[in-house]
């Protein structure tokens, strides 16, 4: 698919950096000097990030090209994300310029955080082909995307645009209605209004607010909404008993949310001071890497419990391929996490077997390992492993790995992996698997699919020399 984004700033900019991972061509118009540096930057964060979140390898990236207009830009493009500037008259001037470039097929989305589709619509000649595709920042992490349609927008639209982005990674939210700043942003909005109106009062400083939520209620936010939360504090009797416990607080003038407080110049500059004081020590750079290595440690772990944003990666991930090689099949491709790092800066050993572990997975899982096998009360259990370290592996670091099958028969399995880093060869990992009856908790033959399975990798194996260090233990370094 081509796709042409229209502004690359930070929302621009992680639009591109999202499309461009998962192996879409992208073409980027933005007339801003220093446009390329900054999406350099961009680039270069999401490079590090969002392959961290998977367990499989994303498609190859697509080719990035700067076009010299918005004609050239939007040339045969499939799928076009305009994130001007919040202005009508800059976003209808824009809309114009590209119309008559536009594909009959071509869906234009805009990133708007606040103007209705119907507004935007009236400024084209073909208002169904426009929908409003809201993200949050950084666009290449966060898996939320707000598709918003007006009375005029065919159905059809928004469900071929929420296949798109679900392709993607993204988590589309569908609304069936429109409504001035959607859902997510008079959320925040309303947050936003008591938190400025606290400052102003001298009631919290923005490192208190921002306190609340760090070690509060954000952490439930994340993994459970607001609702589901609430229905928690209610006990067992759940969201009746907390609304009858708490409703009538709402009669209390506990917050101000109508009481917007003047940005006059005064509270202006106490915002800001407070700001640099909390936080003033570090560049935007370093404070978005440490953001994007925080969402990348949170995703993942929701990624296990198939909860909040980890459900939408867990969902992409399902369907990437792992591609293979001549000799033997590559059973795991991925990007070293910032949280798998030690305090000497490389992988920590836990996370080899961790490695070596999903690689044994997804080796039995082609030969029929499934999860229809286990709940059918059939599996395997790993009864020995042994690592060897040959070379530092550190975060954001590419890793493959190969796995040889040394013994395919019977009731036991002996694979040998491989696990190779930008320096090549970086460990291996010998691992001997028993099959077992959950029933008894015994071990027992494969069923026979899965038994000719490995077998027939075993032969397929078996012209290959047997790997240095099969078979090996730790030396008793008492004895020599």
């Amino acid at each position: 698919m081509k796709v042409a984004i229209l502004g690359g700033g930070v929302i621009g900019g992680g639009w591109a950096a999202r499309f461009l991972l998962n192996g879409h061509d992208v073409a980027v118009y933005d007339p801003a000097p220093e446009a390329e540096r900054k999406l350099g930057e961009i680039l270069d964060n999401a490079r590090a990030s969002l392959p961290a979140v998977y367990d499989r390898p994303l498609p190859p990236e697509g080719a990035l090209r700067f076009a010299s207009s918005l004609a050239e830009a939007v040339a045969g493009a499939d799928w076009v994300q305009e994130s001007a500037p919040e202005r009508l008259e800059v976003k209808q001037a824009l809309y114009k310029e590209i119309e008559p470039h536009l594909g009959a097929e071509t869906v234009l989305a805009s990133s708007t955080s606040g103007y209705r589709p119907s507004q935007l619509q009236e400024l084209l000649k073909r208002p169904d082909r426009l929908i409003v595709a809201h993200p949050f920042n950084p666009v290449y992490l966060v898996p939320l995307v707000e598709v918003v349609g007006s009375d005029a927008t065919p159905e059809a639209l928004k469900t071929r645009a929420a296949e798109v982005l679900r392709g993607i990674g993204m988590h589309p939210l569908v609304m069936g209605c429109e409504i001035d700043g959607f859902i997510g942003n008079r959320l925040q909005e309303a947050v936003w209004r008591e938190t400025l109106w606290m400052v102003k009062e001298g009631v919290a400083t923005t490192q208190e607010v921002d306190e609340a939520i760090l070690y509060g209620f954000g952490l439930r936010w994340a993994q459970m909404g607001q609702f589901d939360t609430y229905r928690l504090a209610g006990g067992e009797a759940g969201m009746r008993h907390f609304l009858a416990q708490f409703g009538p607080s709402l009669k209390e003038p506990l917050t101000r949310l109508m009481d917007v407080p003047e940005l006059h110049e005064g509270l202006v500059e106490r915002l800001a001071a407070q700001s640099d004081a909390q936080s003033g020590h570090l560049s935007i750079r370093q404070m978005e890497r440490a953001r994007d290595a925080n969402l990348v440690a949170l995703i993942r772990a929701l990624k296990q419990r198939n909860a909040g944003a980890g459900r939408a990666v867990k969902a992409q991930e399902a369907g990437l391929a792992i591609p293979q090689t001549a000799d033997l099949p590559v059973t795991a491709k991925r990007v070293i996490p910032p949280s798998w790092t030690d305090a000497n800066g490389h992988m920590n050993e836990a996370h080899y077997i961790e490695v070596a572990s999903n690689a044994a997975d997804a080796l039995t899982e082609s030969c029929g390992v499934t999860a229809e096998y286990v709940a059918g009360g059939n599996s395997h259990f790993t009864a020995e492993t042994h690592v060897r370290f040959l070379a530092e592996l550190h975060e954001g670091d590419g890793i493959t790995v190969q796995t040889q099958v040394l013994h395919g028969s019977g009731k036991k399995t002996h694979l040998f992996h491989r696990i190779l880093g930008p320096e090549g060869l970086s460990a291996t990992v010998e691992m001997m698997i028993l099959h077992v009856d959950l029933a008894t908790r015994r071990v027992s033959d494969p069923l026979p699919h899965v038994a000719d399975a490995l077998k027939a990798l075993e032969c397929a194996h078996s012209h290959l020399p047997r790997p240095d260090g099969a078979g090996a233990a730790i030396r008793d370094l008492t004895m020599t």
